[in-house]
């Protein structure tokens, strides 16, 4: 047994020798050899393009943030407002009919007759029903009915944009068919 334990002991030496205090400078010096021997590839960075200021064309005009220049925007719109407003406004000087103080939403059209060659429509309001001719308003919105069929009663009328101009706008009252 002795020769096991003699090369048993000599193994556990050998091996005990490899674990112990080691210089790590060979370590070291290959990490600095390494180091200095790569060098990263970086593509230079391009001049940057020279500025050229242009040169202020428009100094003789009028600035366009000037007072001046509101003035005259305001002058310009004032007067096509003035010329549109001629052209479409309600006729707030005429006595209202009974059918506009209702809106449209709360008439329904349920027909139509021909009264001494005129198609007049028949309209129900409140469960009360309306004669329609041509040239009454109907509605909140001074609409005035310009087109009466079979189907549908036509109006135009007139109400205020975002702006605040009158314009026009074309409204319909379709035939009600009666559910069950």
């Amino acid at each position: 047994m002795k020769p096991s334990y003699f090369l048993l002991a000599t193994v556990s030496t050998v091996m005990l020798a490899g674990c112990g205090a080691s210089s790590e400078d060979d370590i070291r010096k290959w990490m600095v050899e390494e180091r200095n021997q790569t060098r990263p590839k970086v593509a230079p960075i391009p001049a940057p393009k020279q500025f050229k200021p242009e040169a202020y064309t428009n100094a003789s005009a009028i600035e366009p943030f000037s007072n001046q220049k509101l003035t005259q925007a305001l002058k310009r719109d004032a007067s096509q407002v003035a010329s549109n407003g001629a052209l479409v406004a309600p006729e707030l000087a005429r006595r209202k009919e009974p059918m506009e103080s209702f809106p449209l939403d709360a008439m329904s059209l349920v027909g139509t007759i021909t009264k001494a060659g005129q198609p007049v429509a028949l309209v129900k309001v409140d469960s009360l029903l309306y004669q329609v001719k041509l040239g009454n308003y109907l509605g909140l919105n001074y609409g005035r009915v310009t087109k009466i069929s079979e189907t549908e009663v036509s109006l135009r009328e007139i109400v205020q944009d975002a702006v605040g101009e009158w314009i026009e706008r074309v409204a319909t009252l379709q035939l009600q068919e009666k559910s069950k």
